[in-house]
């Protein structure tokens, strides 16, 4: 009985989380937090609107990670005219020793986040943290900084990228396909070119550690990431790319995301997503 009152608070807090969340995205950026037709077609033409990658590092062994995974989802439904917000929730390891395994952890992640402290000069990686376009950490409760974070990203140049042939083989195992192409990379322009495989939705009860008896919601998990090659100065970027697909990643409930980063890693100089996948 205890435990199921407890579960019923925890419910309440996170429905009143996710209100004050609403409002603090409808004050932050004006705009209410809403998906439009522009914002969700993959390559919207004539440059309408300005791709930007915001990569969420987190954990379900962290307790204050819910918020910061709240806000993810808020950005993924695009609530800032002119910006294509290209969410991706990466979720590390080193929380797992501390009561709860997160399912959607991956060691692969977790050494991208160190990757990333070395090159902004931190002394050490930290949940929650939200890096913008490899170059910019925005802090969830800084609305000043963020939104002069975000407001910046507006004016910086980029190449469009472009995911090709996306298609489902339902053999077993299940694998999908797609093509990575780019434009010519101007002559000042050359970086490594990453793909990513995420859930567009995931779903979790916690039975222990911090978030012991919370229902926790996530956005865009990855659960594959690989480089597949170098965009070279002046010249364009094509490859072929194929993921195995396991009994819990159902083609409807995904999105591919591929995008140029100078090594570092460094500043993202491009970004492309699809969903959903049918």
């Amino acid at each position: 009985m205890r435990r199921n009152l407890r579960v019923t608070l925890w419910g309440a807090i996170l429905l009143s989380l996710a209100a004050l969340l609403s409002v603090f995205v409808f004050c932050f950026f004006g705009v209410p937090a809403q998906k439009t037709e522009a914002a969700q077609a993959p390559g919207a033409p004539g440059g309408a609107t300005h791709p930007v990658l915001v990569e969420l590092f987190t954990s379900e062994g962290c307790s204050s990670c819910p918020p910061a995974d709240a806000l993810l989802e808020s950005l993924d439904d695009q609530p800032i005219p002119g910006l294509q917000l290209i969410v991706l929730s990466e979720h590390v390891t080193y929380w797992d020793h501390d009561g709860w395994k997160d399912p959607n952890s991956s060691s692969l992640l977790t050494d991208r986040q160190s990757s990333y402290e070395d090159a902004l000069g931190l002394n050490s990686p930290y949940t929650p943290q939200i890096i913008v376009d490899g170059t910019r950490i925005l802090r969830v409760g800084d609305r000043q900084g963020a939104r002069e974070i975000l407001e910046k990203e507006k004016a910086t140049s980029n190449f469009p990228m472009r995911i090709e042939a996306l298609t489902v083989n339902n053999g077993n195992p299940a694998a999908l396909r797609a093509r990575i192409a780019t434009d010519r990379a101007g002559d000042r322009q050359s970086g490594e070119v990453y793909v990513a495989l995420a859930l567009n939705r995931v779903e979790s009860e916690v039975s222990s550690g911090e978030n012991n008896g919370r229902h926790l919601v996530h956005v865009a998990v990855v659960t594959q990431l690989m480089k597949i090659g170098k965009l070279q100065k002046g010249e364009t970027f094509e490859h072929e790319v194929e993921f195995r697909l396991s009994a819990k990643e159902d083609p409807k409930n995904m999105r591919v995301v591929a995008f140029v980063q100078e090594p570092g890693p460094g500043k993202v100089l491009g970004a492309v997503v699809r969903k959903p996948i049918s």
